[in-house]
């Protein structure tokens, strides 16, 4: 089981890595509502170094990017769901819109995001490069999304 930390916390445990030299692998996401396709990405990410950490939207930066009907799930149960997906290690909450300074200030060894990102607009692609890292894209599974998901919901229960 995987544990929610605050950055501080994480800078922290980030040094510790180092010593040890574990490979640090970071990725972000909102994870509003939990779906296979959520699972089978950060399992992919979990293979590609040491320790997972996953930065998670707060519910304020969902609502900046996505509208005001979303989240779905708040912040504080999305994080607790993430943490107990046995691939993570930690998570942490931020509140940008971007990760970019969760990203600056822990600098991952790997940065992995899915496959609908072109890797030159990844954020945080030139810092953690820039420190000898690496940015890596994993495919999605067809047709498992959040938004899927609620289209579905107002298709069957909305549109009677």
């Amino acid at each position: 089981m995987g544990k929610i930390v605050n950055l501080d916390e994480l800078k922290i445990l980030r040094q510790e890595f180092r010593k040890k030299q574990q490979k640090v692998v970071f990725t972000n996401g909102v994870f509003d509502i939990l779906h296979r396709g959520h699972i089978e990405y950060l399992n992919k990410a979990k293979k590609l170094g040491d320790i997972l950490v996953v930065g998670i939207n707060s519910d304020d930066s969902v609502r900046k990017i996505k509208g005001n009907k979303r989240p779905i799930v708040k912040q504080d149960d999305r994080a607790y769901l993430i943490s107990n997906i046995c691939c993570v290690d930690f998570v942490c909450i931020f509140k940008e819109e971007t990760p970019l300074n969760l990203i600056s200030e822990i600098i991952p060894d790997v940065l992995v995001k899915g496959a609908d990102w072109n890797k030159e607009n990844i954020v945080g692609k030139d810092i953690v490069e820039n420190n000898g890292g690496k940015v890596e894209t994993i495919e999605f599974v067809p047709q498992c999304s959040t938004t899927n998901i609620i289209d579905i919901i107002i298709e069957r229960y909305c549109n009677q």
